[in-house]
């Protein structure tokens, strides 16, 4: 698998479990209840990276940056973008 090719993948499956409820999916639970949430969890996680970053910590890093990923993926499904639109923005943005 591509290194991208992962963002895709679990993009596809938070579209899916918003289409397709699944008992027990934690997306689901974060889709369930709604944008407070996903948000809170954003600030979360962005926090934690700092921290991690601060903490000079690679691993650390490398893994709360997975979460804040995942978390961001979860917050453009539910708003109706995908991450084609945020490239598109960074490339609007680097012309």
């Amino acid at each position: 698998m591509a290194n991208f090719e992962i963002i895709r993948k679990i993009y596809d499956v938070a579209v899916d479990r918003k289409a397709n409820p699944k008992e027990g999916s934690y997306t689901n639970y974060l889709f369930d209840k709604g944008i407070d949430k996903i948000c809170k969890k954003i600030g979360e996680e962005a926090a934690e990276v700092i921290i991690a970053s601060k903490n000079n910590n690679p691993d650390e890093i490398r893994y709360e940056v997975a979460d804040l990923i995942y978390h961001l993926t979860v917050l453009l499904v539910n708003q109706g973008l995908t991450w084609d639109d945020i490239c598109q923005e960074l490339i609007n943005r680097y012309k």
